[in-house]
């Protein structure tokens, strides 16, 4: 399983972020569409092509949804700023809340998150080598980080890799609106839509014999469980995900969605638009 070695879970440790799965869903309400983005892995001249494409289209009563992996690469930062920067220009169109938006937790966000509290790790040496392989390389890079200085603090002890965690989060607060987004970050998130359907967004997968409140990290890590949602699950009429790290490429029929394209940045960044009763209204890819 992703995020295991030899049978350990080298993500699993306290943290001061670890909350109730519940807690952290967001409920989009009764909206005409959901316009959502693909897991976005570095793309930032895709992404503003998106936004593009979005705007032209957004109208009020329409939700905006993105399937988080915003950190990760050498743009993540710029990826934020485009976020924010498009958030304020819907939210300057009449009737736009902030409630219209969700940014769902990817596992470069929960990668990062972790990051930032490694001294509380039983082994930081170990678990930092992971993230570093996996991503967190150049998300510390791209904030004016250095990887290698990472290594050697976690082998100089606690004091030493706590400073240097404390200085990446320090780079990230000095980024304008940085720190407040990836505070606002969902688990999870579904429409309330009774008479069509619920439907249920997450990141990359879920595990079919736990409840919605029993989930934890498997919006992250059970991806390979997602194609086994053959059949409602939990009453949901239709589950979409922006992640697949199998790379399996994209799934728009059936009940289980995957808008994934792929794992590589050669890959297409894909947005559909999501009518109240699940059926996809329309695709853009850039």
């Amino acid at each position: 399983m992703v995020g295991r070695r030899r049978g350990v879970n080298l993500l699993h440790y306290e943290s001061l972020s670890d909350h109730s799965t519940l807690t952290n869903l967001s409920s989009l309400g009764c909206p005409r569409r959901v316009w959502a983005v693909a897991a976005c892995r570095g793309s930032i001249e895709r992404l503003i092509q998106i936004h593009i494409s979005i705007a032209e289209r957004f109208v009020a009563g329409d939700r905006l949804l993105y399937f988080g992996d915003y950190l990760g690469n050498r743009d993540s930062a710029r990826i934020i700023d485009e976020l924010l920067a498009f958030r304020r220009y819907l939210l300057s169109m009449p009737s736009m809340i902030s409630s219209d938006f969700v940014y769902l937790r990817g596992v470069q966000e929960e990668i990062w998150s972790k990051l930032l509290q490694i001294q509380f790790a039983p082994n930081p040496g170990e678990v930092l080598k992971w993230m570093l392989e996996r991503g967190a390389a150049e998300t510390i890079t791209a904030y004016g980080g250095s990887p290698d200085e990472g290594i050697i603090a976690a082998r100089e002890g606690a004091i030493a890799i706590t400073k240097w965690t404390n200085g990446l989060r320090d780079a990230m607060r000095h980024q304008a609106g940085h720190d407040k987004l990836m505070s606002v970050l969902r688990r999870a998130a579904f429409t309330e839509a009774k008479e069509d359907g619920q439907l249920l967004f997450v990141h990359a997968g879920l595990d079919p014999s736990r409840s919605l409140s029993e989930q934890g990290d498997s919006f992250w890590w059970s991806a390979s469980d997602y194609s086994k949602l053959k059949s409602p699950f939990q009453g949901f009429k239709r589950i979409f995900r922006g992640a697949d790290p199998a790379g399996g490429g994209r799934v728009l029929d059936g009940y289980a969605i995957t808008l994934d394209a792929g794992n590589r940045e050669s890959d297409p960044l894909l947005a559909v638009a999501i009518g109240s009763n699940g059926d996809i209204m329309e695709i853009i890819e850039a």
